[in-house]
Order: C-alpha cells, then sequence, then structure tokens
C-alpha cells in the first residue's frame, strides 16, 4: 500500500502542475477529484503519518496567524519611476556605477497582489512569510498551502533542489474571480473588496484555511532570494531553474539588450494590461547580471539595480449624482459622491470620498456636475477636477447637514479641526462603526462580525455597546438573516477567542479619540494594563513621551466617563484588564549605553536612503523613544529635507536639530 501511495501522490502532484502551473490540464476537474479522493481514502487506511506535503493536506484547520519573523533578507521596496526620462535616469545610473559596463536589463510584469517569501527546506515547503514591514513578515504558512499554484514538494531536475531554497513571488486574484467573491460577501453581509489586492490580502491572512482554500488565489514567484550550495549567473537562469523545480513565474518575462526596448515592452503593456486575466500596475525592471546587482547595491530602501516602471494613474469622467453624508465611529460627517457608474482601471466606480466639508467648498462641488475621477496607483479612486465648462445650469450646491443624518442631533463645528462631528455618543451610526471597528484585524480580531450582522444586532438592540458583544449566545445570534446555527456558533467562538487579545489592542479597539495604534502602544508599554491606565492621573498620561496633553486629556476622559461600559468589559473576564503587558520591545535588542539611549527623538521631513520608520527602528534598537509630536519633553528633532511645522516648533522651545547628515554620523558612533 505504501508505493501505491507514493504513486499515487506523485500522480496527482504532476496533475496539479499541469493544471495551475502550465495551465495545460490533462484530465478533468471530476477525475482528479476521484484521484484525490483515492489518496485520502488509502491515507486513512494506514497507520503510516500523513507527510506535510502530501496533496490531501493543503486545507488544516485555524491558521496561526499573527507571528511575526524577521526575513532572512529584507524585502525591500523598488523605487518608482513614472516616465521615460525618469526610466532613461535610472539606466544612467546604472552605468555611471558600473563604469559603462555592457548591462542587460530583464522586464516583468509588476503584479498587484500580496508579497510573501516561500521556504523550501529539502525539497519541501516549510514556512510562508507576507512581506510586512520589508524586515519583519507575519506567517501565513497554513494558508499558503490552500493556495494549488504553490506546491508542496519541489520537482527535482538536473539542477538539484538546494537543501534550503527561499524564493519571493506574489499572490493575486484573478479578475474574473473578483466580482463573484464580491457577490457572495454581500449575500453574506460583508463589505466587498475594493479591488483584487485587497482581495488577496485578506483571503491570505483569514484565520480559517478553508475560507482561504474557497478562494482561487495563484501565485506568480518572481526572484530567486536565496539557494544554499547554489548559484546562477543571471536572474532569467535562476527564473528558468526554479521553473524546472515546479514553480510557477510569469510568462511574460523578458531580456533586453538596451533601454530603448525596456521602453517598447512598457509601452505595448501600456496597451494591453487590461488584456490580461490579473492587474498589473507597472513593470519591473531589473539588471540580469547577478555580479552587477551585487556590484550596484542597495540603499537601505531600495535595489539600486530594479526600479518599478508606473503605469500612469487612470483617469475617467463622469457624472456626481447625488451626495450623501455618512457617520463614522468619532462621529465625524464625511461626504460621498454618488457616481454614475463608470469603469476606471478594471473596476467598476459607483462613488468616492470627498473628505470633507471644505473640500467641497474649496472644488465648488455640485450635484449634477461632470466631473474627472482618477485612481491613484489604480486603487482609490478620488475627484481631481470638476468641468465647470460643462455646466447647464441644473447643477445643485451642496449644503452640509446642520444635523446628524442618522440620529437628527445638531453637528458640531470647531476651530481646531475641518471636521463636522455628531456629538451624541448614543448615534446608531457611530454605535455599528465603533463595532465594526472594534472587531477589525488592527483590534479585537472578530472575524464572521460583518457590517450586515452588526446592523441586525444593533436594529435588534442585541447589542447596545461592544462589552454586550460578549453576552451573545448561538440561539438569538442563529435567527438572524444569513446566520444559521453553524456560522452563529463560530461567530461566538471567535468573541470569546478575543478575550486574549493584548491590552493595546483592546485600548486601540475602544475607539479612543485621537488613540492610534502608536499611541495605544506607548500607553499599555508605560501602564501595561488596562486597570492601571484607568488608575492613571491626568499629569501622570501626559507624562508618557509621546503622549501630549490632547490626547491625554482624550484618554483620562475616556476612562473618566466610561466607567459602566470598562465594568461590563471586566466582567466579561477580557485577560488585558488585568493581566500586565509584556514590553513591545523584547524583540529588540537594545543598546543602553549609546547616544540615542533614554533619548526622546521626533523624525520629521525626509531623509535620503532612509524611511521615518527605519530611522525610529535605528532609534530604539539603540534605546532611544521616538514620538510624532515635538514637545518640551522631546530631546531632539531629527529634520530631513522638507521639515515644516514641527521644525518651527522644535526651534520655538529651543529644542536640538539634528541634520539627516547628523544622525547618519550618530547611527556611526559605537556604543560604550
Amino acid at each position: 500500500m505504501r508505493t501505491e501511495i507514493d504513486e499515487l501522490r506523485a500522480l496527482i502532484r504532476y496533475h496539479e502542475h499541469k493544471y495551475y502551473i502550465e495551465n495545460l490540464p490533462e484530465i478533468s476537474d471530476a477525475d482528479f477529484d476521484v484521484l484525490l479522493k483515492e489518496l485520502k481514502e488509502l491515507e486513512a487506511a494506514t497507520d503510516v503519518p500523513i507527510p506535510p506535503d502530501s496533496p490531501t493536506q493543503r486545507v488544516g484547520g485555524g491558521a496561526e496567524l499573527g507571528t511575526r519573523l524577521q526575513h532572512r533578507n529584507p524585502m525591500l521596496s523598488l523605487n518608482n519611476s513614472y516616465d521615460e526620462n525618469e526610466l532613461r535616469e535610472f539606466a544612467e545610473r546604472v552605468q555611471r556605477l558600473l563604469e559603462d559596463a555592457p548591462v542587460e536589463y530583464v522586464t516583468e510584469l509588476k503584479i498587484d497582489g500580496l508579497g510573501v517569501s516561500l521556504i523550501y527546506e529539502n525539497g519541501v515547503f516549510t514556512q510562508g512569510l507576507t512581506r510586512g514591514d520589508g524586515e519583519y513578515g507575519e506567517e501565513v504558512t497554513d494558508n499558503l498551502r490552500t493556495i494549488r499554484s504553490v506546491p508542496l514538494r519541489l520537482v527535482e531536475t538536473k539542477t538539484a533542489v538546494p537543501p534550503v531554497l527561499e524564493v519571493r513571488g506574489e499572490v493575486f486574484l484573478p479578475k474574473d474571480c473578483l466580482d463573484e467573491i464580491n457577490v457572495q460577501r454581500k449575500s453574506e453581509g460583508e463589505l466587498p473588496f475594493a479591488n483584487s489586492r485587497n482581495a488577496a490580502a485578506g483571503s491570505l491572512r483569514l484565520l480559517d484555511a478553508s475560507i482561504t482554500a474557497s478562494r482561487p488565489l495563484d501565485i506568480f514567484v518572481y526572484t530567486l532570494n536565496h539557494a544554499e550550495g547554489t548559484e546562477f549567473t543571471t536572474h532569467t537562469t535562476s527564473l528558468e531553474n526554479m521553473k524546472t523545480w515546479g514553480l510557477k513565474c510569469n510568462p511574460h518575462t523578458t531580456s533586453h539588450k538596451s533601454i530603448e526596448a525596456v521602453q517598447d515592452y512598457y509601452e505595448r503593456w501600456v496597451e494591453e494590461r487590461h488584456d490580461l486575466p490579473y492587474e498589473t500596475d507597472g513593470v519591473v525592471v531589473k539588471v540580469n547580471n547577478f555580479s552587477q546587482q551585487h556590484e550596484l547595491g542597495t540603499t537601505s530602501k531600495y535595489p539600486r539595480w530594479a526600479v518599478a516602471y508606473k503605469f500612469n494613474a487612470q483617469q475617467a469622467i463622469t457624472t456626481i449624482e447625488n451626495i450623501e453624508v455618512q457617520v463614522g465611529r468619532t462621529g465625524v460627517l464625511t461626504p460621498v459622491a454618488i457616481l454614475k457608474p463608470v469603469t476606471l482601471a478594471g473596476a467598476t466606480i459607483t462613488n468616492a470620498t470627498l473628505h470633507n466639508e471644505q473640500e467641497i467648498q474649496a472644488k465648488d462641488i455640485r450635484i449634477g456636475d461632470r466631473i474627472v475621477l482618477e485612481r491613484a496607483g489604480d486603487v482609490i479612486p478620488k475627484v481631481v477636477e470638476v468641468l465647470t465648462t460643462n455646466r447647464t445650469g441644473d447643477e445643485t450646491p451642496f449644503e452640509f447637514p446642520e444635523r446628524c443624518p442618522a440620529c437628527d442631533t445638531p453637528v458640531q463645528r470647531t476651530e481646531k479641526e475641518v471636521a463636522v462631528r455628531c456629538v451624541n455618543v448614543a448615534c446608531v451610526a457611530q454605535l455599528k462603526r465603533r463595532i465594526a471597528h472594534f472587531a477589525s484585524r488592527n483590534a479585537l480580531q472578530i472575524e464572521g462580525l460583518g457590517p450586515a450582522t452588526i446592523d441586525q444586532l444593533v436594529d435588534k438592540a442585541l447589542v447596545r455597546d461592544v462589552a454586550d458583544l460578549y453576552a451573545l449566545e448561538v440561539e438569538p445570534l442563529s435567527e438572524l438573516e444569513r446566520m444559521g446555527v453553524p456560522s452563529a456558533r463560530n461567530l461566538v467562538r471567535q468573541i470569546d477567542r478575543s478575550k486574549e487579545t493584548p491590552a493595546e489592542k483592546l485600548l486601540f479597539g475602544l475607539g479612543i479619540f485621537h488613540v492610534g495604534e502608536t499611541v495605544a502602544e506607548l500607553l499599555i508599554e508605560r501602564f501595561l494594563s488596562l486597570d492601571a491606565l484607568g488608575r492613571a492621573t491626568l499629569e501622570e498620561i501626559e507624562s508618557v513621551n509621546g503622549i501630549g496633553p490632547q490626547i491625554a486629556e482624550s484618554v483620562f476622559d475616556f476612562f473618566r466617563h466610561n466607567q459602566p461600559l470598562l465594568d461590563k468589559l471586566r466582567a466579561a473576564d477580557l485577560h488585558c484588564f488585568t493581566v500586565a503587558a509584556e514590553s513591545n520591545w523584547t524583540e529588540m535588542s537594545i543598546a543602553t549605553d549609546s547616544f540615542f539611549s533614554g533619548k526622546t527623538f521626533v523624525v520629521t521631513g525626509s531623509l535620503e536612503g532612509m524611511t521615518r520608520g527605519e530611522a525610529s527602528n535605528e532609534i530604539k534598537s539603540r534605546g532611544g523613544r521616538v514620538t510624532s509630536s515635538v514637545t518640551s519633553k522631546t530631546d531632539y528633532l531629527i529634520a530631513g529635507e522638507g521639515a515644516g511645522s514641527k521644525y518651527t516648533k522644535a526651534v520655538e522651545l529651543d529644542i536640538p536639530i539634528l541634520t539627516a547628515v547628523d544622525f547618519f554620523e550618530k547611527l556611526q558612533q559605537p556604543t560604550k
């Protein structure tokens, strides 16, 4: 039986490769399903453990997400160019650095999806990470296993599969699958995905791998990052070998002897990209020779041997049929343009945010206007121009409401901010959005609690605040539309699971005004639990580095005025109320005796070769603190190019200012 099982596994792997990698199926779906069913029955009839690379092991139980692991080498972003002149500047820099040596370029389509790293050990897929921040990624191994074009075992060829192999690729959702998934999401009360990229990212980070498996995700592997004991001279030869090992690479990758040929390739795909079955937002241009790549090197942010030649943002003309006002979880009223549907960059656009009252006034946007719509990066639709010359006189100026459209409470305007707010804490629209925020991935991460379910919970008075979620039971939930007993049980499990959420996630999920993820982390790092934070005085909260008077007052007032809600959450046994949190920086090796140690810094402006986030990590790793606003407690302002109001504030407060050059010099100083 062992031999029969091994032969059947090999046969199924062969047909998976023909179907999902080569797109040349040799048997029908039904015949394939028969083979897979036969293998499952044979495996069940033997006591021999099933190996993780068996075709039957693609879908397991709940995925273990959230673990952040460091990449072997950083997954750098690419510098962007947007026109032929910038492309030629890139080529000129390459030629100058290589002292005019002959250069061959490789062009490949830039797939609009989610970057991942795949690791194979002895030919078996063992680990997968998202790109994350480039330095650390999130482990999504179980969900990557569900993607049929990710081989669980590589194919041995004349070039042996390295003992340890790491490749990088882009997970995406084919265009024709997005509408189908969105129809299903709408029927289940979930918000539709805005684009294929969001759908791929959302699907790959689901806790339930079986749901990921139900979505037809695909992958293109685009680079070989590490191959133990194996060396290749060019990028194209590494791609050819990866293909022979069974990895799926994009078929439109091409090499060129001149930058003019690269431009021709780009112009071809400007015209033809909409015929592709997947989204692409540009062309990646790489130096082909690996030794030349090594000679060119990288900055801290991106490689010098590659550039992303982006397609220009696409525009369309349509009509504003109406303007509606939505109420957010903090009471902010946001105007949204309801558009005559128009296809733009492969998506049907029906609305676009108008941001605020001042935006409407500044652009003189009226109902009935013809407008130019643009999708920045082919993703976010925005109104870039009003075609005032097309006006007929029938257009209607929009008057911002004086009362909340959800609860009819008078709105509030202040000189401190442009936002118009509903100040009614019992506003139903705010409650629904507060619950959605509370359940979101960056907060309590309660899957299955979509907008339609939240609407019903609030409308039927089953939930009057976020704490009521923990009192929900299966029977009343199962009676909601599109719910049923299995879904109700799963939702109750998800809610119960959220009790283990770290304190900073809960603090962020409470939706306190001015408290984002960073502020929540700073507060929990200082007070360790919500109970301790709730007992803190206004002065103690304000004394936390990075917490200014406005934030401190908002936090203090929330704990003072929302004690009943906090008591209910505590009674629901959310552990983070009383359990001390671990330090957020335990993973980092902290230098305790350096220039930065014990000091507080603010980073502003643009630092050449380093993002502000990267600069912040450098400071933290050397024992310093980084805050977002300049106060009297700030020790140094690091001012890059384009520093603005923070620079002015630092001068007013006589805060020492480091230029980018000063900062980089300090980074080079050894610790004592």
